[in-house]
C-alpha cells in the first residue's frame, strides 16, 4: 500500500486536476514547478513522442527533481497529500530516508508509510509517521527496531486500517495494547513477534474489524486463540509454523463463519482438531501442510463446500479414508505430496474434474494410477517428481490440452516417454530432471514452441542433442547442470535464445573460451556456471562488456 498515490485509494489523478481546489495549499504544486530547472522542462519536451507511454507526468518531472535536490528543502507539510506521498515513496524506494531526512515530512497528512525492511528505523521516527495523525491509513514497520514506546505513539492514529510489524523482536506484551485501541484495522500482520503470547493475544479483542490477521511463525500464542472468539469478521488468518497451536486451540475457530482462508502448516494438531472447522461454509483455502494429521480429517473437510484449495502436503495421509475427497468438486489446487498414498488414491480424483493444480511429489503411485486423471482436462499444473510413473503411464495425460507445467523429476521416465507427450504443445514449463534422458529423447522437445521453463539435469546429453532446444526462442530459464558432456559448443547453440534469464550448466565442461557465446543474451540475470572450467574473472569481464541486467553469477 504503500507505493500507492492515496487520496482516494486508488482513484488516479489526472494532470488537468493538479491545478484544481483539491491541491490548492497556497499554490504549493505551482512551487514546485517553479524548481524545475531547464533540463527538466527538457526532459517534458523532448518525451512528447509518437506514444502516451513516453510521456512523464507533471508529477513525475516534480518528484524526481526533488529526489535530485532532496538537500534543499526541510519542510514538506505545505504540498497536497498526494504529491509528499509521492515524493515519500520515491525517496523509500530510492533508500534515500534518514532519521533527518524523514522530518520533512512531519505534519504531512499522508496515508501510506511502508518502511518494510527498511534500515534504521527506530523510535525517533516513530514521531513523525505518528504526526500523520488522523490521515494515516496503512504503517508498514517490520523488521525494525522499534519498542513498545515507539508503537505507543500511534495511539492517536484511530483511523489506521493496516498495521504491519513482522519480525519486531523489540514490541512486547505491553506494547500490543496500543494496538487494541486502533478499532478501525482491517489488516494486522505479527510475524515472529515475540509479543503474540496467550497474555498479548488479549488486545484483539477489540479489534473487531479485522478481516486479515497474520501471526505466522508465533509459536507462544497457545491459549490465546479464546480472544479471537469476537472477531466475526475474519476472513483470513495466518498461523504456519505456530508450533504451539494444538487441538485445544482450534475449538475457538468454529464461530468464524466469514473464515475463508485459514493457514495452519506444522501446527501441532491432529485429527480431533481440524473436526472444529466443520462449520466453516465459506472457507475456500486450507492449508495443513505438515499436520499431524491422517485421512480420516477428510471427514469434516468433506463438508467445506466452498473449498478450492487443499494442501495435505507431509501429512499422514493413507489410501484407506481418501474416498471422502470425492465430495470435493470445487477444487481447484489439491496437494498430496510426500504421503503414503498409492494407485488406489488416485481412483477417488477421478470426479475432481475443476482440479487446476495437483501436486502427487514423491507419492507411491506408478503408470497405472495415471490413468484416473485423464478425465481432468482442466490440469493446468501437474506434480510427478519422484514417483515410479514411467514412459508407459505418460500416455494417459497426453489429453490434458490445458497442462503448462509438468514435473518429472527423478522418475523413470525415458526417450520413449518423451515421445508419448511430444503433442502437449500447451506446456510452458517442464522438468525432466534425472539420468534416463538422451539425445535422442531430445527430439521430442522441438514440438514444445511455447515452452519458457525447461530444466534437464544430470543427465546423458551431449552438444549434439542440445541443438533440439536452439529454436525454443520463448525460453527464460533453462536449466542443464549436471551433463558433463557438454561443451563450449552448447553455449554457441543457444547463443539465440536471446529471451533467457536464467541459464545454469553447472558441472558442466564449459569454459572461458566459450563465453563470449554468451554475448547475445542480453536479458540474463542469473548465470551458474559451478564446477566448470571458468573463473570468476573472466564472468566478471563478460558482465561488464556485454550483459549489464546479470546481477546473480556464480561462481562469484
Amino acid at each position: 500500500m504503500g507505493s500507492a498515490c492515496s487520496r482516494n485509494r486508488g482513484q488516479v489523478v489526472h494532470e488537468d486536476q493538479l491545478y484544481s481546489v483539491k491541491f490548492s495549499k497556497s499554490g504549493s504544486f505551482k512551487w514546485l514547478l517553479h524548481t524545475l530547472s531547464r533540463s527538466s522542462s527538457d526532459v517534458l519536451r523532448k518525451s512528447q513522442g509518437p506514444g502516451p507511454g513516453c510521456r512523464p507526468s507533471l508529477v513525475e518531472l516534480c518528484v524526481a527533481r526533488v529526489r535530485e535536490d532532496i538537500s534543499r528543502y526541510s519542510d514538506f507539510s505545505m504540498l497536497p497529500r498526494d504529491l509528499s506521498q509521492q515524493i515519500f515513496n520515491e525517496l523509500v524506494r530510492c533508500s534515500y530516508i534518514n532519521e533527518e531526512l524523514l522530518g520533512a515530512f512531519r505534519d504531512c497528512a499522508l496515508q501510506d508509510i511502508c518502511l518494510d525492511e527498511y534500515p534504521g528505523v527506530k523510535d525517533a521516527w516513530m514521531e513523525v509517521i505518528a504526526s500523520q495523525g488522523q490521515s494515516l491509513l496503512s504503517v508498514d514497520i517490520s523488521c525494525s527496531d522499534v519498542t513498545d514506546s515507539g508503537l505507543n505513539l500511534l495511539k492517536d492514529c484511530s483511523n489506521m486500517q493496516s498495521l504491519a510489524c513482522n519480525y519486531c523482536d523489540r514490541i512486547s506484551e505491553h506494547g500490543l495494547k496500543t494496538v487494541s485501541g486502533l478499532s478501525n484495522l482491517t489488516s494486522l500482520s505479527l510475524k515472529k513477534c515475540a509479543a503474540v503470547t496467550a497474555e498479548g493475544a488479549k488486545a484483539f479483542a477489540k479489534l473487531v474489524n479485522l478481516v486479515n490477521l497474520d501471526l505466522e511463525r508465533c509459536p507462544k500464542i497457545h491459549g490465546g486463540l479464546v480472544h479471537l472468539k469476537g472477531l466475526r469478521k475474519l476472513e483470513t488468518l495466518n498461523m504456519r509454523y505456530c508450533n504451539g497451536i494444538t487441538d485445544s486451540d482450534m475449538k475457538y475457530l468454529s464461530d468464524f463463519t466469514s473464515l475463508r482462508e485459514l493457514q495452519l502448516s506444522c501446527c501441532k494438531i491432529s485429527d480431533c482438531g481440524v473436526s472444529y472447522l466443520r462449520g466453516l461454509s465459506k472457507l475456500s483455502h486450507l492449508n495443513l501442510e505438515g499436520c499431524a494429521v491422517t485421512a480420516a480429517c477428510l471427514e469434516a473437510i468433506s463438508g467445506l463446500a466452498s473449498l478450492v484449495l487443499l494442501n495435505l502436503n507431509r501429512c499422514g495421509i493413507c489410501d484407506e479414508g481418501c474416498e471422502k475427497l470425492e465430495g470435493l468438486v470445487k477444487l481447484k489446487v489439491l496437494n498430496l505430496g510426500f504421503n503414503h498414498i498409492t494407485d488406489a488414491c488416485l481412483i477417488h480424483l477421478r470426479e475432481l474434474i475443476n482440479l487446476e493444480c495437483l501436486n502427487l511429489d514423491s507419492c507411491k503411485i506408478g503408470d497405472e494410477g495415471l490413468l484416473h486423471l485423464k478425465g481432468l482436462l482442466q490440469l493446468r499444473s501437474l506434480e510427478l517428481s519422484d514417483t515410479a510413473v514411467g514412459s508407459n503411464g505418460l500416455r494417459h495425460l497426453s489429453g490434458l490440452r490445458n497442462l503448462h507445467s509438468m514435473n518429472l523429476s527423478f522418475t523413470v521416465i525415458t526417450d520413449i516417454g518423451l515421445k508419448k507427450i511430444a503433442g502437449m504443445n500447451s506446456l510452458r514449463s517442464l522438468n525432466l530432471d534425472n539420468r534416463q534422458i538422451t539425445d535422442n529423447g531430445l527430439a521430442a522437445l522441438t514440438s514444445f514452441k511455447g515452452l519458457r521453463s525447461l530444466e534437464l539435469c544430470g543427465g546423458l546429453i551431449t552438444d549434439a542433442g542440445v541443438k533440439n532446444i536452439k529454436d525454443l526462442k520463448d525460453l527464460t530459464l533453462l536449466n542443464l547442470s549436471q551433463n558433463g558432456n557438454l561443451t563450449d559448443k552448447t553455449l554457441e547453440i543457444i547463443s539465440g535464445l536471446t529471451a533467457l534469464v536464467s541459464l545454469n550448466l553447472s558441472s558442466s565442461r564449459v569454459s572461458n573460451a566459450g563465453l563470449h557465446h554468451l554475448r547475445p543474451l542480453q536479458n540474463l540475470r542469473s548465470l551458474s556456471l559451478d564446477s566448470c572450467k571458468v573463473t570468476a574473472c573472466e564472468i566478471k569481464k563478460l558482465q561488464l562488456a556485454a550483459l549489464p541486467n546479470l546481477v546473480s553469477v556464480r561462481p562469484e
